[in-house]
């Protein structure tokens, strides 16, 4: 892989760790990277306004459901501020993309060898007997995003 020897030498001090405890740190810093240029790079003034809208747009359309024609309306507005907070939510995510991608690519080939990164002894149908680095990544990245977005207040 082209990057490799890069992304050793950035991770290197972290590489010393045993493979669950490193991968659970690039983890973690991957993930803060990428809330932290999804927080830059939105107007979050405007996507907190947008979601406080839909969010009474979403109790107003409750109250109205038996009045068709005014459900509509309200659908048709609730559609289009949604269609405004994915584009501006998608920016960070295209610009975010390909760096993820190719940093897979080395956290595949660097974890992929240690096999199970946490297991449990016995196996469990459809499970096996552990995790490895693919659901590791996966769920202490959406562990992590949460506590980031509360800590750094994204909304």
């Amino acid at each position: 892989m082209v990057f490799e020897g890069v992304f050793n030498t950035i991770f290197y001090p972290v590489l010393l760790l045993p493979p669950r405890w490193s991968l659970l740190v690039v983890s973690l810093i991957v993930t803060f990277l990428i809330t932290f240029s999804y927080k830059y790079l939105t107007d979050q003034n405007k996507m907190k306004t947008l979601k406080e809208e839909i969010k009474v747009a979403q109790q107003t359309m409750k109250e109205h459901k038996d009045n068709k024609e005014k459900f509509v309306e309200l659908q048709k507005d609730l559609l289009t501020k949604n269609s405004q907070l994915m584009k501006m939510s998608i920016r960070p995510t295209l610009i975010t993309f390909i760096p993820v991608i190719i940093l897979f690519g080395w956290i595949r080939s660097t974890f992929l060898p240690a096999g199970d990164l946490f297991s449990w002894g016995t196996s469990i149908p459809l499970v096996g007997t552990g995790i490895g680095w693919l659901v590791t990544y996966i769920l202490s990245s959406i562990i992590f995003s949460i506590i980031i977005r509360k800590a750094l207040k994204i909304h």
